[in-house]
């Protein structure tokens, strides 16, 4: 079994620390170069290189796909590519280079939530049910083949912050699972239906605005869907109110910790 693994931020070492796990070791993987993380904005290697070179594999970290990156990919002789969270859209003819194709994990029930935020879209518009999609890769977004799905429950409490590692583990998991039957002929790519395609877009930190004069349902779903990321804020008196803590109370959206602008966290007491 002879693949390459694309992949860059914590949810792309995760699975890939998973499949090593497995005894499913890729031939060779491919990462973005070394960007400022942290508070210091310290540029550092991207937590799949780090894991890469911990264990010994060869890493490739190209600025951009063009003919020399995709001639050193071609070099490794690999029949098939996994994409987790890569963060570069592959060439035509870098996924047509592999034989069995590339296979991409989506955090979504494919065709619902095409996109970049396909979590935050499900958590926004109170979804119940979500899951992880493995997908054959084609140059259309998250149009390819279905390779295998599973899904899974939304609890009514969760937030970004507690349904986003569920979700990593179900789709490192399902990959263990796909990937030797996959490249044995075991499973057969399924056609998505098109007729069911929702899209999940690239959400911005402006979308983390709330309006407490709105229904609370909205409010709560905003809450839930941008607490690992953007966060959400309201205004009060002119002043900037960062939500650190807020809860669903009785069919009400409470807001229980805040962080004013230019000041310390502190309890919510509205005006």
């Amino acid at each position: 079994m002879k693949y390459v693994f694309f992949g860059t931020p914590d949810v792309a070492s995760e699975t890939l620390e998973r499949l090593l796990a497995a005894g499913l070791r890729p031939a060779a993987v491919v990462t973005n170069p070394d960007a400022p993380r942290g508070r210091g904005h310290v540029s550092m290697p991207s937590p799949v290189r780090e894991l890469a070179e911990s264990v010994g594999l060869p890493v490739l970290i190209p600025e951009k796909l063009d003919q020399d990156t995709i001639e050193q990919v071609g070099a490794v002789g690999a029949d098939l590519a996994i994409v987790v969270a890569y963060g570069k859209i592959l060439p035509e003819e870098l996924i047509a280079s592999f034989p069995l194709g590339v296979l991409n994990v989506h955090y979504s029930l494919l065709p619902r939530w095409r996109g970049a935020s396909p979590m935050e879209s499900a958590l926004l518009h109170g979804d119940a049910v979500t899951g992880v999609t493995i997908q054959r890769m084609v140059k259309r977004l998250d149009a390819g083949d279905i390779i295998s799905v599973e899904s899974m429950e939304v609890f009514p409490e969760d937030t970004a912050l507690t349904l986003r590692p569920r979700l990593i583990e179900l789709g490192a998991d399902l990959l263990v699972r796909t990937l030797p039957r996959y490249m044995s002929g075991e499973i057969f790519p399924v056609s998505q239906d098109e007729t069911k395609v929702t899209y999940a877009p690239k959400y911005s930190k402006e979308d983390g605005l709330i309006d407490l004069g709105d229904a609370d349902e909205a409010n709560w779903r905003k809450y839930r869907a941008f607490a690992a990321s953007a966060g959400t804020y309201f205004f009060q008196a002119g002043k900037r109110m960062k939500i650190k803590k807020a809860s669903w109370r009785g069919g009400r959206f409470v807001v229980e910790r805040v962080v004013p602008e230019g000041g310390k966290e502190t309890d919510y007491r509205p005006t």
